[in-house]
């Protein structure tokens, strides 16, 4: 085990490091902020569709998978682009099938909620 803080203390850092690493997100990656803007609109409506609280959780759910993966996939390109700026293949790969991971997810989202809102509605 690494020293280092432990108990309260550490999950405390921890919650600032999360913090940190959310603004830094949305400071500077746009496909974050576009997608954390639709979250806030589309979050509130699922709630106010008044659906089966299941239904709800999936639309909820949704929304927050993509923006994890998004994440996932800023951190990617990050430590990829502080490798080196010169062109790699598996550089490439690992950017690639990172933003694929993404397109996944929005894929994956926009069926639940077509699902869901068509199952609700008709």
């Amino acid at each position: 085990m690494k020293p280092g803080k432990t108990g309260l203390t550490r999950i405390i850092a921890a919650l600032g490091y999360s913090r940190q690493g959310l603004v830094s997100a949305y400071k500077n990656e746009a496909a974050f902020r576009q997608e954390v803007w639709i979250a806030l609109v589309l979050v509130p409506f699922a709630f106010w569709l008044e659906l089966p609280l299941a239904h709800t959780l999936w639309l909820v759910a949704s929304l927050a998978m993509v923006l994890v993966v998004e994440l996932l996939n800023s951190a990617i390109e990050a430590v990829v682009d502080r490798i080196g700026p010169e062109h790699h293949e598996l550089s490439g790969r690992a950017k690639d099938t990172a933003s694929a991971a993404v397109l996944i997810t929005l894929l994956l989202a926009i069926l639940v909620w077509i699902l869901v809102l068509t199952h609700h509605f008709l």
